[in-house]
């Protein structure tokens, strides 16, 4: 499993010890209200492929996120939680601290049969009263109800990648705010988000790059210029 780079907890303005943050590092809240800083991820995918395993979207009750982690890393899942930069005054002072992307929602990459174990456990430690799937509405299984919604790897890969960018102007939008150019797939070829593919877009003013998760949610770059910008064919 590689690492999305490292990253390291500020508590007041001071480091504490390095930490490699992977797919399966949650970072811990923090009581100061500071957080944790997140690197840059590598141009591979932060994870190693496996063709038993999937990408599914979990909902975690309120406050129970480091309490899923802790479940789901005991049992070997691999877990992601995008992080986002914020500004925040901590006494008296403004601080860049980071905060959920997406609150409430984990990534994990994992089988469904051992997924399905853990959220529908009955033993002591009762996932299912903080553990929820989040299903895809657009499906239907079997069984005439929503599956439970997977990302395609590739997807994930580059919502990861953008995820992992130290820049507070990355945000999560709701599609009527994004105003596309046309519907053509691009590349940024330079510049902080390097690597990133999606749709361009004017989004608060400011053209910037839209990376959708289908079913889930829409994030965006920080402005990019044109020629920043390369067509997919």
């Amino acid at each position: 499993m590689s690492a999305l780079s490292n990253a390291k907890t500020r508590r007041d303005g001071h480091d504490s010890p390095t930490i490699g943050l992977t797919s399966n590092v949650l970072p811990k809240a923090s009581s100061s209200d500071t957080g944790v800083s997140v690197g840059n991820a590598p141009p591979q995918a932060p994870f190693a492929y496996d063709p038993k395993k999937k990408w599914y979207v979990l909902r975690i009750t309120y406050y129970r996120a480091q309490k899923a982690y802790d479940l789901l890393t005991k049992n070997d899942i691999e877990t992601y939680m995008p992080m986002r930069w914020v500004k925040r005054e901590i006494d008296g002072k403004e601080k860049r601290i980071t905060r959920p992307l997406i609150p409430n929602l984990l990534f994990v990459y994992t089988t469904f049969a051992k997924l399905d174990a853990i959220v529908k456990t009955k033993d002591g430690t009762n996932a299912r009263s903080f553990i929820t799937y989040y299903y895809d509405h657009f499906n239907t299984g079997p069984n005439g109800k929503n599956p439970p919604l997977t990302v395609r790897n590739d997807d994930m890969a580059n919502f990861i990648r953008l995820t992992s960018i130290a820049n507070e102007h990355i945000m999560v939008v709701r599609p009527e705010l994004c105003h596309y150019r046309n519907g053509d797939m691009v590349k940024i070829v330079d510049g902080e988000f390097k690597g990133i593919c999606g749709r361009v877009a004017r989004v608060a003013g400011q053209q910037r790059v839209v990376v959708e998760l289908k079913g889930v949610c829409l994030a965006t770059t920080a402005y990019v210029p044109s020629s920043f910008i390369k067509k997919l064919t």
